[in-house]
C-alpha cells in the first residue's frame, strides 16, 4: 500500500513539473511612450527613461535585451544592452551606431553592421562588452545555425558596362577583417529583364538549418514597388528564385518543422490590392500556392502549427488612386493549407483594426488598434478555442515576445 501511494505522488509531482514547464509566463519586452518596457506575467517594469527606444531583441537564453535609442524621428540609433538578471541597462562600448543587430543562436553574443562593417561582441564579467573586427564592405548579415559563421551580402557597383552580380560570402566570427578567412559562397547573376537586383537582405534559416531565404533588392525608387524573395541551400549549391514581393521581411516566415516558405507575394507599394498569402515547398519545382480569397488582401502572417496560418486580412480597396493612402482595416483569418479550409480569428469593433500575429508556445498574440489611434493594445488568446483577453495597454507597437523554441 504504502508503495503505491509513493508511485501516485511522484507521478502527481511528475504532472505538476510538466504542467509547470507548459504554463510558463508570457514575457516580452515592449515599448510604451517611446521608453522600454518589460511584462512577465503580470507584472509591468518601465527599464528606460527620457529616451526614444526601438528594435528590442532577446538573447537567446533571455539574460540580455539589445535595443537602440536615438531621435524621436529613429536617426542616430545608438546601442545599448538591458542585463535582465543585473536590471541595469549599459553601453556595450562606448558608441555603437547601427540599427541592424543580431543576436548569435548559440551564445550571448551580438554581432551588428556599422558604416558597412560587421563588428561582433567580445565577453566580459559574463556579459557582452567590447567589440572585434569581421568584415568590411557589408551589406546585411544573418548567422548561420551553428554560431560560427555569418553569412553576408555585399552590394554591386555600377560600372560602365553596367551593375555588378550580387555576392554573398561566408565569414567566420573570428575573421577579424582577414580575407584569407572569407570566401566566396555564391554568386546572383542578375541581369535587367530576368532578375534584376543591387543587394540582398533579410535572411532567414529553414528550421532544418538547409536552406536560407533573402530578397533581392533593386535600385531605390524600384525597390519600393518589387523585391525578388530567393532560397539557397546551405552549402550554396543550389539557388531558387521563388516570387515577387515588397520589402517587408517580417512578410517571410518559415514553417516551424518543415521546409515550406509562407509569404505575402504581389508587386505594388500601396496594401490597397495585389497581397496574397503563398506557401511554397523548398526546393521547389512548381509556382508557390496562393491562398487569399478573390477581393481581399493579407497584410501580415504568422504560422500556427505546421498545417495552419494566421494572416491579418482587409477588403481590398481598387478605387482608390490619389489622395491619403486608406487604412487597410485588417482582422484576423486561420488558414488549413493542407485542407484550404478558413476561418476568421478576431472580430474587433468597428474602425479597429488586428495585425502583428504572433504565437509563442500555445499563445496566439496580436495588436489591435483604431483606425485614427497611434497607440494600441496587446491581446492574447490560449490556442484557437481560447478567451481573448487583453494583455497590454496603450503601447507604441507590437512586442517582442521571449520564446524558449
Amino acid at each position: 500500500m504504502a508503495i503505491r501511494i509513493l508511485l501516485f505522488l511522484l507521478f502527481m509531482s511528475f504532472s505538476f513539473s510538466i504542467n509547470a514547464v507548459a504554463e510558463a509566463p508570457l514575457k516580452a519586452a515592449f515599448i510604451r511612450d517611446y521608453q522600454l518596457w518589460l511584462k512577465e506575467g503580470d507584472q509591468e517594469t518601465q527599464l528606460t527613461k527620457g529616451t526614444y527606444v526601438s528594435n528590442p531583441q532577446w538573447s537567446k537564453d533571455g539574460q540580455f535585451i539589445a535595443y537602440t535609442t536615438g531621435y524621436k524621428n529613429g536617426e542616430n540609433p545608438n546601442l545599448f544592452i538591458y542585463d535582465v538578471k543585473k536590471k541595469e541597462s549599459y553601453l556595450p562600448y562606448i558608441s555603437i551606431k547601427t540599427s541592424n543587430y543580431k543576436w548569435s543562436p548559440t551564445s550571448n553574443q551580438l554581432a551588428y553592421t556599422s558604416g558597412g562593417v560587421l563588428n561582433v561582441t567580445q565577453t566580459k564579467n559574463g556579459r557582452p562588452q567590447g567589440f572585434e573586427n569581421v568584415a568590411l564592405g557589408v551589406g546585411d548579415f544573418e548567422w548561420f545555425p551553428n554560431g560560427k559563421d555569418f553569412i553576408v551580402s555585399s552590394g554591386s557597383n555600377l560600372l560602365p558596362t553596367g551593375w555588378e552580380p550580387v555576392r554573398l560570402f561566408k565569414v567566420p566570427v573570428d575573421a577579424n577583417l582577414d580575407t584569407n578567412k572569407i570566401k566566396p559562397f555564391y554568386t546572383v547573376q542578375t541581369n535587367t529583364s530576368d532578375l534584376f537586383a543591387i543587394d540582398a537582405e533579410s535572411f532567414k534559416w529553414s528550421p532544418d538549418g538547409k536552406w536560407d531565404s533573402f530578397l533581392l533588392t533593386p535600385t531605390a525608387s524600384w525597390s519600393m514597388d518589387s523585391n525578388t524573395l530567393s532560397v539557397l541551400s546551405s552549402v550554396g549549391d543550389n539557388f531558387q528564385v521563388i516570387g515577387k514581393m515588397l520589402g517587408n521581411g517580417s512578410w517571410i516566415k518559415w514553417a516551424p518543422t518543415k521546409n515550406q516558405l509562407a509569404f505575402i507575394s504581389g508587386e505594388g507599394r500601396f496594401y490597397v490590392e495585389n497581397k496574397n498569402t503563398a506557401v511554397a515547398d523548398i526546393p521547389t519545382s512548381n509556382k508557390p500556392k496562393e491562398y487569399t480569397p478573390k477581393g481581399y488582401v493579407d497584410l501580415d502572417l504568422e504560422w500556427l502549427s505546421p498545417n495552419e496560418i494566421i494572416v491579418a486580412r482587409a477588403k481590398e480597396n481598387k478605387k482608390w488612386n490619389e489622395g491619403p493612402v486608406p487604412t487597410m482595416l485588417t482582422v484576423l483569418y486561420l488558414i488549413n493549407i493542407q485542407t484550404g479550409e478558413q476561418m476568421q480569428l478576431t472580430f474587433p469593433k468597428n474602425n479597429q483594426l488586428d495585425n502583428s500575429p504572433q504565437v509563442v508556445g500555445s499563445t496566439i498574440t496580436w495588436y489591435r488598434t483604431s483606425e485614427k489611434a497611434n497607440k494600441g493594445d496587446v491581446w492574447i488568446k490560449d490556442k484557437m478555442n481560447g478567451q481573448e483577453q487583453r494583455w497590454l495597454k496603450n503601447v507604441d507597437v507590437a512586442p517582442t515576445f521571449f520564446d524558449t523554441n
